[in-house]
């Protein structure tokens, strides 16, 4: 029952947002995230400490104003996915705007796929969706949600555009196949990694417990690791979808040590990105939750 409840919930509100004229959409799903955010103490503080760690210098003004943008792009984020199903080419094109495609285009021609570094800034939903109505669909890595028919109605969703999901079972032996075909992979490298499939590596000066995968199979595969997201730009009042030059690959013959510098240069990526975005990420993942060994805890708080 309790499945089938939270299935209805979310189902009703994918429909009743996409239902709402986009404005309206926004500014009702921005609402209910900050509700959200307020009603959730563990978020709260979460939030806080990272930010601390992140932005020492900063005062509390500061971290509150960007807490606050955090919430309402979580909740536009909301709106625009539960519009997908009625987003056309013609729609995005007012809603996103390519910036720097060049360099992902750059990187397919290279003939051995591409590995899209990015992470939960911005509209991430969005970007891969967008992408693949402007012409470039791609496969992005799945982690299953806990409820299956939720899990299902969210990748319904997202696979919309063209996009296809690849689940954690079967990754290695997929994405080889996808990159092989000179496909495209998202890959999204900014969220804590259990020890067993992770290194640590500097982020906002302190160690982070961080995915080896875009790494190990870009060595493997020559394949070109071109970094993307999506921001908002008040500016143009459209999401700008940003792709940089691929990244060269480091290369020593230590198989290990190769893994860590790549991950580490991946990972000064996302977070200058983030520097540059503050608010457009998500704060409230306990992204230092793993710690070496004698470490306390980052999160001491229930």
């Amino acid at each position: 029952m309790k499945d089938w409840l939270e299935y209805a919930t979310v189902w009703l509100l994918l429909k009743g947002l996409g239902f709402l004229p986009r404005p309206l959409a926004r500014r009702l799903a921005a609402r209910v995230a900050g509700i959200l955010y307020a009603l959730s103490p563990k978020l709260r503080k979460t939030a806080e400490t990272n930010l601390r760690i992140a932005f020492p210098e900063w005062i509390k003004a500061q971290r509150d104003a960007v807490i606050r943008g955090m919430v309402r792009n979580l909740g536009w984020m909301a709106a625009e996915f539960a519009r997908f199903p009625k987003y056309s080419r013609e729609d995005i094109e007012e809603i996103v705007v390519l910036d720097g495609n060049e360099n992902f285009v750059d990187g397919r021609k290279q003939g051995k796929g591409v590995l899209i570094l990015t992470g939960h800034i911005g509209a991430w939903e969005l970007s891969s969706f967008a992408h693949a109505l402007y012409g470039y669909p791609l496969h992005f890595m799945a982690r299953p949600l806990d409820n299956q028919r939720i899990d299902a109605l969210v990748n319904s969703y997202r696979c919309t555009s063209g996009n296809r999901a690849i689940f954690k079972n079967e990754s290695a032996r997929v994405m080889l196949k996808i990159l092989k075909d000179a496909g495209t992979i998202g890959v999204l490298a900014d969220q804590n990694t259990m020890l067993d499939e992770a290194v640590f590596v500097d982020f906002f000066g302190k160690s982070a417990s961080t995915t080896t995968g875009i790494a190990r199979v870009a060595l493997h595969t020559d394949a070109a690791v071109v970094p993307g997201y999506a921001v908002w730009d008040e500016s143009i009042g459209k999401y700008r979808l940003r792709f940089e030059p691929a990244m060269e690959l480091i290369r020593t013959g230590d198989a290990e040590r190769d893994i860590r510098e790549n991950m580490q240069r991946f990972t000064k990526v996302i977070e200058d990105i983030i520097r540059k975005y503050p608010d457009q990420w998500v704060w409230v993942h306990g992204r230092w939750s793993v710690r070496p060994k004698g470490e306390p805890p980052v999160y001491d708080f229930s």
